[in-house]
């Protein structure tokens, strides 16, 4: 099984995807601990995107396409994954096709849908330094204007799976569960 999950920060794509993957036995690869791997070790494309990230800039989808390139080639993938934070835009989502073995496709996409004020409170509430207020809505403005298209790209795929993401974490995840059952 191969999946994506996306959705604005704070939307709880994190605290699902290890629910998820668990759930159906799959890798859960975050875009963000790839980042952090290659970064750790210095690696030529974790030298890249620290010289990015550090002038403020976003890695360019080069770079972060490549990381994702190799980690979706390791055998722990070989039999599904669940993708949280890749791709963030079209371009990438159309790159991302291209690194399936011949003939694999996705089996769904996770949108999480959580209303921005509930966003915002989540987000408000963690205590991370980059949780302040403007930080915070400057975050969901590049989401609403880079990912969020993902949902329309997805939907004309025939591959969307709304998600409602605001409730018990339990009945997200069965909400989740049970959609994706229903794509099987």
């Amino acid at each position: 099984m191969r999946l994506l999950i996306f959705g604005p920060p704070g939307a709880g794509k994190g605290t699902q995807a290890q629910f998820i993957s668990k759930y159906f036995d799959i890798s859960h690869i975050s875009t963000g601990d790839i980042f952090r791997e290659h970064i750790r070790n210095e690696t030529p494309l974790g030298i890249a995107a620290k010289r990015y990230s550090e002038s403020g800039e976003l890695v360019p989808d080069e770079v972060t396409n490549a990381m994702v390139r190799e980690r979706l080639s390791q055998p722990d993938v070989a039999d599904g994954f669940l993708l949280d934070g890749y791709p963030r835009t079209p371009s990438q989502a159309s790159a991302l096709e291209e690194m399936l073995p011949e003939g694999a496709q996705l089996d769904g996409v996770l949108n999480m849908i959580v209303p921005e004020e509930e966003l915002l409170k989540r987000l408000s509430t963690r205590g991370r330094q980059d949780d302040e207020l403007e930080t915070i809505r400057r975050r969901l403005r590049i989401y609403h204007d880079t990912t969020e298209p993902l949902a329309d790209y997805y939907r004309d795929k025939g591959l969307l799976l709304d998600i409602r993401g605001v409730g018990g974490i339990d009945d997200i995840t069965k909400q989740i569960i049970d959609a994706v059952n229903g794509r099987s």
